[in-house]
């Protein structure tokens, strides 16, 4: 079994604040460390599992967080850095997605450091007319590719939106989110602990053909709520977008992938 890790900041062990995920952060040494020691202990949980390939993403902001030196060699690579607009380079060859330190969407009440892909841009993201997260959005990716989402780990309200998204994913649950920038954290041992035990269980369920890519109707309509006002392209410059109204569009494109490139 060839697995693809995608993972994110927001939900990863220990994290809850903006100080910690944001590069000017006087904490975001502190948040490297942590992703980098997570994404090592969660390697070897997949490997001990019986994953053949293991390739991690590092798809927080830029992709330039994990301290290289400091990773483990269980995995088969490690992508970091600019893709070219690519969200998943590579997936094709791969069986099954784990989304490793997700978040919350937007507006999701009480949620740690919740936001979908851009706290200072986008205010609320629908796909096909259903509000959207970043789960909903790499699960759409995927299942396009006929790769499943078996395994989504992060605070109670990430996992939580993505049980509700995939009735059959795996979720690990390695905090229990009080605010915006607030938690209760499991211990660094209960957390890699928890976190292995899951990794067992998706992998498992997986083998036995238990958990379907997620299937959305095509061609796909994304719709954009922006934060800030005249911010949407006239529709002279873009006449493949709808403008909704002052800060809210619409593109509708063959495939997830050329929606979100279509974006503005």
């Amino acid at each position: 079994m060839r697995i693809y890790v995608m993972v994110d900041a927001e939900g990863l062990c220990g994290i809850h604040l903006r100080s910690q995920v944001m590069p000017d952060g006087e904490r975001y040494a502190e948040f490297r460390h942590l992703m980098t020691q997570e994404i090592n202990h969660f390697v070897k949980a997949l490997k001990d599992a019986g994953a053949s390939r293991v390739l991690v993403r590092d798809a927080h902001a830029a992709g330039n967080n994990v301290l290289w030196s400091q990773l483990t060699d269980l995995a088969d690579g490690y992508i970091m850095g600019n893709s070219h607009g690519q969200r998943m380079p590579g997936l094709a060859d791969y069986d099954a997605v784990v989304l490793l330190g997700y978040h919350a969407m937007a507006g999701t009440p009480q949620a740690i450091l919740e936001h979908t892909m851009s706290s200072k841009a986008w205010q609320n993201c629908w796909i096909n007319g259903a509000l959207s997260g970043e789960v909903a959005l790499d699960a759409a990716y995927a299942g396009e590719l006929g790769k499943p989402v078996i395994l989504v780990s992060g605070d109670d309200k990430v996992c939580a939106e993505a049980r509700q998204l995939l009735p059959d994913v795996v979720t690990a649950e390695v905090k229990k989110a009080l605010s915006l920038e607030g938690a209760v954290h499991l211990p660094p041992g209960q957390a890699f602990a928890l976190l292995g035990e899951k990794a067992r269980e998706a992998l498992a369920r997986l083998r036995a053909g238990q958990i379907p890519p997620l299937q959305i109707a095509h061609p796909v309509t994304l719709r954009l709520e922006l934060v800030e006002r005249g911010q949407i392209p006239n529709s002279l410059a873009r006449p493949d977008l709808v403008r909704v109204d002052g800060r809210t569009c619409e593109v509708t494109a063959d495939t997830i992938e050329q929606a979100i490139d279509r974006l503005p």
